[in-house]
């Protein structure tokens, strides 16, 4: 912080701005909230220019503090085990862990184990599983007797995901039809591949399904029905929130204009300049491909009408894996490279940090291929922001931007490309739309995707689910 002419003026500004601990938050803030996966990000552009680091202070543990008016209070003192497929930087596995905590910051007694860990150490699963235990949460071995025990006497089970399903005979076994009426399962995925019977079979007979997005929640009951002639349990959709951490970060201009700056000054990207971001795990599911084609349409666009003066527009793709080497990720570098879009487009790795990328970009590109996203946390982290959206007209990515209103939307698949180009156009050349649309979003978040909207929502299931579990307990005595 810099110097002040006044003790007492400094002291003033410590009290209303926080700012020099905010920017140690605001740096580890993720998707999920205060998770901290390492002490640095790294970027990189595809020229292999302008890498840059962040150090972080790892934040302490504190203790548990139950807030009276919380609505998830009543979870107090019951014992949840949350069952994840993995434990990665993917979506999945971190909304987990934030019910983690909020069950954590409430009282309740919260055990976790990972059905699928890698043979060698993995230094995410590492770090995640020592947040997890810094936070309360007791983390077991998935294949142990001590979770099976978890299981029998816990007040709650929750799988997370289709492929969880594969712990329930493989571990519990006989004990499966003893914990089956105490399970919520939670579903993120909108791919076909995932609809096997020897990962959803016992899908009808838990005590409900939770869902990301209405569009997610249709699509399921569908194709339980028609590919596997089962019913789905009684199902709930809960849109997701952001946390008031992140909210604190998109709520203060100091400290976004700090990480903008410093984002920027890393990618080589100027103050002036146009940033679109696509800000996803890398796949060809999550549709960079078609963005980067779409951008690069969009400059052609520009270059060809000669009609409109736009500062130097610049495209992130933040959530590669540099290491892997995928086919796909190749294909990307290689469209850049053949369209010579090196000084313009740039390559982030995946990072759970993305508070930085938010302040730094102008415009979020939503791009979910096929039925799209099961929800998209991005998009709506991003409107906290003061984004426009520029999204697929597909799966919870229609549940959350409001057409013309909040973004702009486009049909995925290539013939996505041409109308999400002219949209990337449209807001680059109109910043009055970006500024309108951007402060829309921020509306509609408050209004809807919050924290606490989300602690409701689930507060409401998690109270029938106990329930149910308490009504067949007593009717198998």
């Amino acid at each position: 912080m810099g110097k002040t002419s006044s003790t007492s003026v400094w002291i003033t500004m410590q009290k209303k701005k926080r700012w020099p601990l905010m920017i140690l938050l605001f740096l580890s803030v993720s998707t999920v909230g205060m998770i901290l996966v390492r002490s640095a990000f790294d970027s990189c552009s595809i020229s292999g220019n302008g890498c840059g680091r962040f150090v972080v202070e790892k934040q302490d543990s504190s203790d548990v503090k139950i807030r009276s008016a919380d609505p998830l209070g009543f979870m107090k003192s019951k014992l949840v085990l949350l069952v994840s497929h993995e434990l990665s930087l993917s979506g999945g596995p971190l909304l987990l862990m934030e019910l983690a905590f909020l069950l954590r910051g409430v009282g309740a007694e919260v055990v976790w184990t990972t059905n699928q860990k890698p043979v060698e150490a993995d230094e995410v699963v590492n770090v995640l599983e020592h947040k997890m235990l810094d936070r309360g949460v007791k983390v077991i071995s998935a294949k142990s007797q001590k979770a099976i025990d978890t299981a029998l006497k816990s007040d709650l089970v929750v799988l997370n995901t289709a492929v969880a399903g594969k712990w329930l005979d493989a571990v519990l076994k006989d004990n499966v039809p003893k914990v089956l009426p105490k399970i919520l399962w939670w579903i993120h995925e909108m791919r076909g591949h995932y609809f096997k019977a020897d990962l959803v079979k016992h899908l009808p007979f838990v005590a409900g399904a939770m869902i990301d997005s209405h569009a997610t929640a249709e699509y399921w009951k569908n194709r339980t029905h028609d590919r596997l002639g089962i019913k789905m349990p009684k199902t709930y959709v809960v849109h997701l929130g952001n946390s008031k951490e992140l909210m604190e970060v998109a709520e203060d201009s100091f400290a976004k204009k700090v990480l903008r700056e410093q984002v920027r000054e890393s990618l080589g990207v100027q103050s002036d300049d146009i940033l679109f971001g696509i800000i996803n795990s890398v796949s060809r599911g999550k549709g960079q491909d078609l963005f980067l084609r779409a951008f690069h349409e969009s400059l052609e666009i520009i270059k060809e009408t000669k009609k409109h003066e736009v500062p130097t527009m610049h495209a992130v793709v933040v959530g590669s894996d540099m290491s892997a080497q995928t086919k796909f990720e190749t294909e990307l570098r290689r469209f850049v490279q053949e369209k010579q879009l090196q000084k313009v487009v740039h390559f982030v790795n995946k990072t759970m940090k993305v508070a930085p990328y938010l302040a730094a970009i102008d415009v979020l590109v939503q791009n979910s291929q096929a039925r799209g996203e099961c929800f998209g946390r991005i998009t709506i982290e991003a409107m906290a922001f003061k984004l426009p959206v520029l999204g697929t007209a597909a799966g919870g990515t229609m549940e959350i931007v409001v057409n013309r209103t909040t973004g702009l939307l486009h049909n995925a698949g290539k013939e996505g490309v041409l109308p999400l180009a002219r949209n990337i156009v449209k807001l680059a050349t109109n910043a009055e739309m970006r500024t309108t649309m951007g402060k829309k979003g921020y509306e509609r978040v408050k209004e809807m995707f919050m924290e606490h909207h989300m602690s409701h929502r689930i507060s409401s299931v998690l109270r029938e689910v106990l329930q149910h579990a308490k009504v067949h307990s007593r009717t198998t005595k």
